[in-house]
C-alpha cells in the first residue's frame, strides 16, 4: 500500500471513480512535485483526467483534505502536546486567465491567499494540515474600502477550531501559536469565554497601555531577566546561521479590554544581547495564557514559538518545491482542489526530514515501499541491504540525488535536496517496476 493509500484510506468524495482518481493524483503529484502537472501525470490520457478531476463541482478541496484531517488528528492523538501553528502566505497568479483571483498587496496583483493550521509534536515532527481558510479578496470599492468577511477573522475562527479539537483529544494538550497579525485582545478574549480549552501563544506587536497607565514591554523587562538561552538560527533571506544568546524576562499582567474588563495573561521578552555587527538582534515578544514563573517554563514557551519555523518551511515547499504558483487552471476552485492536494505532500516532505532527524532509527519502510528504498541505494551505485535499513540513512542517500553534499560536519538534509532527491527516486523506482512486469510477460 502506496503512503497515498494508506492517507486516504477514508476519502469519501462520493463516488468511488473520485476516490481512486484522487488516490492516483496524490500519488503522482508528490512524486514529482517540482512538475506540472502534465509532466507529473505523465500521459495525455491521465493529465485530461487530472483536469477532470480539479474541474469537477462535485469535488470539494475539503473533501480531498478530510482523510488528512482524520490522520492527522490520530497522530496528534498519540503525543501528550501538539503546537497548532497558524499563518497566511499569499500566492501570486498575476498574467494567469483564472477567474476568481483577487488583489493581493498591491491591487494590480492577482492571486489567492492560504491560511492553514498546521500541527507539529513539541519535537517539531510535521502531523499534519489541520484546517485551511483559502479566499480572494474582493477589489476596493470607490471609497478605498473592500467587501467581504473581515480578514482577520480567520484568526479568532482558528483559534475556535483549536478549541474545537482540544475537546475530541483529551489526552493531547493544544497550544495555538501564531505570529504578530494575530496579536487581537477579541482573540484572547474569545479564548478566555471558552475557558482557554487550548493554550494559546502570539507574537505581540502592540506596546500596549497598562491599566496603571505603564506601557506593556517597559514594564515586562523593568526587573532583572530570569535566564538566558542559546541557539543556532537558522540560515534565512541572505542571513547566515549563526547562534544567538538571549536574555529571558516574564511578567503576569492584565490586558485592557473594553467588554471583559481585562485578560490575565503572561508577557515573555527574548531579547539578544551582542548581535554580530551590522545584524539587528533578535528580539521576540510574546503572549500567552500560560503561567511560567520559572525560567525552565519561559525557555520551553520560546522554544514552542520558535517552532513556528516549521510553518514557514511549509510554505516553502509548497511555493518554491511544488511550485503552486506555476498552476494553470481555469477558476479559483479549481486552484483549492488542488492546493489541498499539494498541501498534503508539502507536509510529507516536510516529515520525511524531521523524522530523519529526530527518529533517525526508524524502519526506513515505514515512510518508503521497498523498491523506493533500494532505487536510493541503486541511484546512488550502492548495494541495497537485503533488509529495510534506517530512515535517515535512506533520508540522506535521496538528498544527495538533490544535491546534498554529505560531508563530514555537515548537517542533516534540508528540504529542497529530498524534494528534488525524491522525484528521481520515484522516477527509477518505476522503471524498474515496470522493466520487471515486462520481463514477467516475456517469461510466460
Amino acid at each position: 500500500m502506496s503512503w497515498a493509500e494508506e492517507e486516504f484510506r477514508e476519502i469519501d468524495l462520493g463516488d468511488e471513480r473520485l476516490d481512486k482518481r484522487a488516490i492516483v493524483l496524490m500519488d503522482k503529484l508528490s512524486a514529482r512535485p517540482t512538475a506540472s502537472i502534465p509532466s507529473a501525470c505523465g500521459g495525455w490520457a491521465e493529465t485530461q483526467a487530472a483536469y477532470r478531476f480539479l474541474s469537477n463541482d462535485e469535488v470539494t478541496w475539503e473533501g480531498i483534505l478530510a482523510p488528512h484531517w482524520e490522520c492527522s488528528r490520530r497522530r496528534m492523538a498519540e503525543q501528550p502536546l501538539v503546537l497548532c501553528l497558524q499563518d497566511t502566505t499569499e500566492l501570486d497568479f498575476n498574467g494567469q486567465t483564472t477567474s476568481g483571483l483577487g488583489p493581493l498587496s498591491y491591487e494590480a496583483q492577482r492571486g489567492m491567499y492560504v491560511h492553514p493550521t498546521y500541527a507539529v509534536s513539541v519535537d517539531r515532527e510535521p502531523l499534519g494540515v489541520l484546517d485551511a481558510w483559502m479566499w480572494a479578496r474582493q477589489p476596493k470599492d470607490a471609497e478605498g474600502l473592500r467587501e467581504g468577511i473581515t480578514e482577520s477573522t480567520r484568526w479568532i475562527e482558528g483559534y475556535e477550531r483549536v478549541a474545537e479539537m482540544a475537546a475530541e483529544l483529551p489526552s493531547t494538550r493544544l497550544v495555538y501559536v501564531a505570529d504578530r497579525e494575530s496579536d487581537m485582545i477579541d482573540l484572547m478574549a474569545r479564548a478566555t469565554e471558552l475557558g482557554n480549552p487550548a493554550d494559546w501563544l502570539l507574537r505581540a506587536q502592540h506596546n500596549r497601555n497598562l491599566p496603571d497607565g505603564d506601557k506593556l514591554w517597559p514594564t515586562v523587562m523593568s526587573g532583572k531577566p530570569l535566564c538566558e538561552m542559546r541557539f543556532l538560527m537558522p540560515s534565512r533571506q541572505g542571513q547566515k546561521a549563526r547562534e544567538v544568546c538571549q536574555q529571558l524576562w516574564a511578567r503576569r499582567v492584565d490586558l485592557p479590554h473594553g467588554r471583559c474588563g481585562t485578560i490575565r495573561a503572561t508577557c515573555l521578552v527574548a531579547k539578544e544581547m551582542n548581535p554580530p555587527a551590522g545584524t539587528d538582534p533578535v528580539v521576540w515578544r510574546l503572549l500567552t495564557n500560560r503561567q511560567a514563573e520559572t525560567p525552565e517554563a519561559v525557555a520551553e514557551l520560546i522554544d514552542w514559538y520558535r517552532a513556528r519555523w516549521e510553518i514557514e518551511l511549509f510554505f516553502h515547499v509548497l511555493k518554491n518545491g511544488c511550485k503552486v504558483e506555476a498552476l494553470q487552471l481555469g477558476a479559483l476552485e479549481g486552484l483549492q482542489r488542488a492546493l489541498a492536494l499539494y498541501m498534503i505532500t508539502s507536509w510529507r516532505v516536510a516529515r520525511l526530514m524531521r523524522l530523519g532527524r529526530i527518529c533517525p532509527e526508524l524502519d526506513a519502510e515505514l515512510m518508503f515501499d521497498r523498491g523506493e528504498w533500494q532505487a536510493a541505494y541503486l541511484l546512488n551505485k550502492k548495494k541495497p541491504p537485503a533488509t529495510a535499513p534506517r530512515l535517515n540513512e535512506v533520508i540522506r542517500l535521496i538528498a544527495k540525488l538533490g544535491g546534498f553534499l554529505a560531508r563530514q560536519g555537515d548537517r542533516e538534509p534540508g528540504v529542497k535536496t529530498i524534494w528534488i532527491g525524491l522525484q528521481r527516486v520515484t522516477d527509477f523506482a518505476i522503471g524498474v517496476k515496470f522493466l520487471r512486469e515486462v520481463q514477467a510477460e516475456n517469461c510466460v
